[in-house]
């Protein structure tokens, strides 16, 4: 089966050039390959609001062989996502974070085994306590899947936390994080509060790495965790370089 992917993998474009670098023009940093300023998938110009962001998709550019894999260029990617798709849907982007706070991974708690619901109590409740704490926000729990509505006003709180979020590049993060994580909660969490990036990825994967303790590991699981993985802490990383 894994021969058979590997070739059905798309051809790679060849790299055509030798060097990247930055440029700062007009208070923005200009991604640049052999001194022309690159452009994104729809012709836009690639240009970030600090030099840290636009010096790591650089160091991506010339990280890259003899071909351009975009799947080991997640900065890029998500920089791209962010000029291209944030920038002219901004409140949509917005609309979607919000409405993972109406059915977000926190709130729904396994009884057993007690195991499991130590652990997600440990991992989750530290997210619960922040967003009360910070935004006033309090949420209701719930037994396995069945849906539980959620106050009003806490989903409410949590679009405004969203909201304040100005720069495209971080909203492009931060929706990076919550749809790898499956919870708007632990990505503001680690984005504005108190969770770090290795604690904001595990609480995203309690239930997973529990069946994993019980029943073992699983390669394919494992492998596409871990490309998962390395897309949220391209996003962290976004995020971080933002607000620098």
């Amino acid at each position: 089966m894994r021969s058979a992917q590997a070739g059905m993998k798309p051809t790679l474009p060849k790299r055509f050039y030798k060097e990247a670098g930055v440029e700062e023009r007009d208070g923005l940093f200009h991604l640049t390959l052999d001194g022309r300023t690159a452009k994104t998938p729809t012709k836009q110009v690639l240009a970030v609001p600090t030099r840290g962001l636009a010096e790591a998709m650089a160091e991506e550019w010339a990280g890259q062989g003899d071909e351009i894999d975009p799947a080991t260029m997640p900065i890029t990617r998500i920089v791209n996502s962010a000029i291209d798709g944030v920038v002219p849907r901004q409140t949509e982007v917005v609309d979607d974070l919000a409405r993972y706070a109406g059915s977000d991974l926190v709130y729904y708690r396994a009884s057993e085994p007690e195991r499991l619901a130590r652990a997600q109590g440990e991992a989750w409740n530290p997210v619960l306590d922040w967003a009360r704490d910070e935004h006033g926000a309090r949420f209701s729990l719930a037994e396995g899947v069945m849906h539980v509505t959620q106050p009003e006003e806490s989903v409410a709180a949590v679009r405004r936390a969203v909201e304040r979020i100005e720069s495209p590049f971080a909203l492009a993060a931060l929706h990076v994080m919550t749809t790898l994580s499956g919870s708007v909660l632990i990505a503001l969490a680690h984005a504005k509060g108190p969770l770090d990036v290795d604690q904001a990825w595990s609480a995203a994967h309690v239930d997973e790495l529990f069946q994993e303790s019980v029943w073992g590991e699983d390669h394919e699981a494992m492998e596409r965790r871990r490309k998962r993985e390395a897309d949220f802490r391209a996003a962290s990383e976004v995020y971080r370089l933002t607000a620098e």
